[in-house]
Formats: structure tokens, C-alpha cells, sequence
């Protein structure tokens, strides 16, 4: 049987760009070499496009603030359908956040007409504006935080008295477009507050400040195209404020992963049918990880969509799919199927 060629693209310019190497290692590490031929492309953090030999791009460090793109590298130009030899046959975009996750690389890739794993244009575009997603949510009739939002030539009618009052502290202020909690901010004091909105609008132009859920954090990895299947749920119990950037990629001790969580038959259903419901509202395709909230009253409240979600060793989004009985070879095979579909 013929290879596939697959052109496993990371890095990038966002805030995320050593979790997409991280991410991009633990796949061509868990990749089938009988069935696939990986071809490496890092993106650097200037914008820059190279290509790699396998051996030249696999990486061992672990640690987050450490981690880099080889320099064992050649310039890449991959522009309007001139290809590498072999010819890529799947793009699999493993980046996550800004010029990654929100919709260009796979424009990128549908003018190149090279199938793209994982969600298309839209799906992508409306999964990483925290904003827009939640207005579809809303108007789907799925219970989200409550909140404001806050375009930068507003920033003067932002009042943390006016918002205090309304929410009670402590409260979140966190960019529109951001994921891997970068510039989140949890608000307990007035001082907390103004750091946090000028540290927010350093990363979007948009901003939302939400009331805090309480309840059990928990997420649902979701994959399929048409007709989407749930993994069992997992559940973060984080050691620090919330599951911020440091709790999941630096600190070793920063959080717990329960997979699958300790829950009831009847929350589990619950949980993937609301999961389910955010995906085909949100118009995902391939994969995603949904996040919410499970609260004492047993209310599945949804914080956010990862349309591209961690895919490092210890990420949620493989270790979910691990216990409902999809190892990561095997999942990374259906994904690419899913994108030829």
C-alpha cells in the first residue's frame, strides 16, 4: 500500500508556539511509519516557513521555555500549489492559537486544495473567538458564564466598580482570541484588575471579562466530521488559581488529570450530548476538546472550544481518547481519514 504523504506543519507566531512543537513531536513519535510519510514544516516565530529531515526535527526536551525549531533546516517555499517532492498529500496543522487555530493556515490549505486535518475555515475562525462562540451558544440555548465584552477603543468605559458589582469578586478578564489561558487573569482587587486588562489587550484588540464558575472543571474530546462521537470525560483539578498556561505546560505539580473522571453514567451522558451539541453548533469538523464547568447542581456550563487542542504526551485531548479505547496511533490515522473525507 502506497504511503500517505503528510506534511506535519507547528510552530507559528503565537504565544503558543513551543506547545505546537510539543505537540507535533508527540505525533510524528506516535504516527504509523508503515502507513504515513511525515514531512516536517516549522514556522518560525518571524513568520518564516522550513522544511525538515525526520531526524533533523524530533525533539527532547520537555520543558516548555526550553524548547526550539532545529536548525537543521531547509527554506521552504510552498506557495499556491508549488510542493515539496513527494507531494504533500495531508496538511496536518498541529498549532495551536493565532495564525494557527483560527481559521488561516486552512485557508491556506483550501487554496492549496490539500486536505487539512481538523476543523475548515469557519469552525476554526469561530472556535477561537471566545466571543463570537459564545453568542452562537447562547442562541443554541447552552448555558455559558455571563459576561462583557470589550473592544480596545472602549477601554476607557471599562470600571471595575460598575463590573465588581455586577459579578462579585473574583471575576476573569481574558483576550477574545487566545488559548493555553495566555493572558488570563484571574481578578481578586482593583490592582489585579487594571494589570489584567492592559496584559489582556496586549494579546487581542477584544476582551471579555466573565463572572467565575464554580464547579468541577471538566472536558470532552470530541472527533468525527458529520456524525461526531464523545471520549469519556476527563477532569482538571488544578493546584494553583486556575489551569493557567504555567499549571499546564511548566509546572510539573500544577494541576491534576483525572482520565477518565469520576462521574455518574447519567453526567457522562449529559456531558458528551452537550459536548456533541457545542461541536455542531460551533460547525466543527475532525476534532475538538470542550471545556465546561460541572456544578453542584449537576449543570454542565461550557467555558470554551479548543479546535485544535494539546496534543503532547501529557495533553487532555490524546489521554481522553486513550481511555475510551483510541490509542494515539489509531487516532491520528482516523484524523487524517477524516480530513480525506
Amino acid at each position: 500500500m502506497k504511503k500517505i504523504n503528510i506534511g506535519l506543519v507547528c510552530g507559528g507566531q503565537s504565544t503558543e508556539h513551543e506547545v505546537s512543537l510539543l505537540s507535533a513531536t508527540n505525533i510524528l513519535n506516535s504516527i504509523s511509519k508503515k502507513k504515513f510519510n511525515v514531512i516536517p514544516i516549522g514556522i518560525e516565530k518571524d513568520g518564516s516557513w522550513n522544511i525538515y529531515k525526520e531526524n533533523d526535527f524530533i525533539i527532547d526536551s520537555h520543558n516548555a521555555k526550553k524548547i526550539h525549531l532545529s536548525k537543521n533546516k531547509t527554506s521552504f517555499n510552498f506557495i499556491f500549489g508549488k510542493q515539496t517532492n513527494p507531494r504533500i498529500d495531508v496538511l496536518f496543522p498541529v498549532m495551536h492559537g493565532k495564525f494557527g487555530e483560527d481559521g488561516t493556515v486552512q485557508g491556506f490549505a483550501k487554496l492549496l486544495n490539500i486536505p487539512c486535518v481538523g476543523n475548515d475555515i469557519l469552525g476554526s475562525a469561530v472556535g477561537m473567538d471566545k466571543d463570537v462562540s459564545k453568542r452562537l451558544l447562547h442562541n443554541a440555548q447552552i448555558q455559558i458564564a455571563d459576561y462583557f465584552v470589550f473592544h480596545i477603543h472602549e477601554r476607557k468605559e471599562i470600571s471595575f466598580e460598575k463590573i465588581s458589582r455586577k459579578f462579585n469578586l473574583p471575576f476573569f478578564v481574558k483576550p477574545s482570541q487566545s488559548g493555553s489561558s495566555v493572558g488570563v487573569h484571574k481578578i481578586k482587587n482593583k490592582k489585579d484588575f487594571l494589570f489584567a486588562v492592559n496584559d489582556a489587550f496586549k494579546h487581542d484588540n477584544k476582551i471579555l471579562i466573565e463572572k467565575m464558575l464554580v464547579g468541577r472543571e471538566i472536558e470532552c474530546a470530541i472527533l468525527g466530521n458529520e456524525n461526531p462521537i464523545a471520549s469519556l470525560p476527563g477532569e482538571i483539578i488544578s493546584k494553583k488559581d486556575f489551569y493557567s498556561y504555567s499549571a499546564k505546560y511548566l509546572d510539573e505539580n500544577g494541576a491534576e488529570l483525572h482520565a477518565p473522571a469520576s462521574l455518574s453514567s447519567s453526567e457522562i451522558k449529559s456531558i458528551q450530548q452537550t459536548a456533541i451539541k457545542v461541536f455542531k453548533v460551533l460547525e466543527c469538523r475532525g476534532l475538538a476538546r470542550v471545556d465546561g464547568f460541572l456544578t453542584s447542581e449537576g449543570k454542565f456550563i461550557i467555558n470554551e472550544i479548543n479546535t485544535m487542542p494539546g496534543f503532547t504526551k501529557i495533553s487532555m485531548y490524546p489521554k481522553l481518547w486513550e481511555v475510551s479505547g483510541i490509542n494515539q496511533t489509531k487516532l491520528i490515522e482516523i484524523l487524517i481519514a477524516l480530513a480525506i473525507e
